[in-house]
C-alpha cells in the first residue's frame, strides 16, 4: 500500500527513473549515478522511496559487490491502442475546434464525452 507521504523533488526523480525502466528495474548503484549524488544519499532516497510504499528493493550481485535492483510497485500505465479512443466523440464532433478548458464549451462538462466514458466504464466491466 503507498504512503500518501509528499515526495522530494529529488525522490520523484528518482521513482520516475525507475517506473521509466519498467519490469527490468534499475539497479540503486546505477541509480545515484543517474541523480549525480553520492552512493551514501542514493541509498538513502532508495530506502524512503522503499519505505513509502513506492518501490521494492531486490537484494542482487553486480560485479561481485551487493546492490539492489529497484523496482517500481506502481507499474506504468500500458500504452493507449486505437482501438481503445476511435470512438470517442472528440473525433467527430461540430465543436471540436471551440472545446478548451476553461472555456465555455470543454471536455470537463460535456454531456456526449460524459456519456461515452460511462458507457466504456461498463462495457469494460462486462468483459
Amino acid at each position: 500500500m503507498l504512503s500518501r507521504g509528499k515526495m522530494t523533488p529529488l525522490e520523484k526523480k528518482a521513482y520516475e527513473i525507475i517506473v521509466k525502466a519498467g519490469d527490468k528495474g534499475v539497479l540503486q548503484s546505477d541509480l545515484w549515478k543517474l541523480l549525480g549524488v553520492d552512493s551514501r544519499e542514493g541509498s538513502r532516497i532508495a530506502i524512503r522511496l522503499a519505505k513509502k510504499g513506492f518501490i521494492h528493493r531486490e537484494p542482487v550481485i553486480k560485479d561481485g559487490r551487493k546492490t539492489f535492483r529497484l523496482l517500481a510497485k506502481i507499474k506504468a500505465p500500458p500504452p493507449v491502442k486505437v482501438d481503445d479512443v476511435i470512438d470517442v466523440p472528440c473525433f467527430t464532433c461540430m465543436d471540436y475546434n471551440k472545446c478548451n478548458a476553461g472555456s465555455f464549451l470543454n471536455p470537463a462538462t460535456c454531456r456526449k464525452l460524459t456519456e461515452w466514458i460511462l458507457e466504456e466504464v461498463e462495457r469494460k466491466k462486462r468483459l
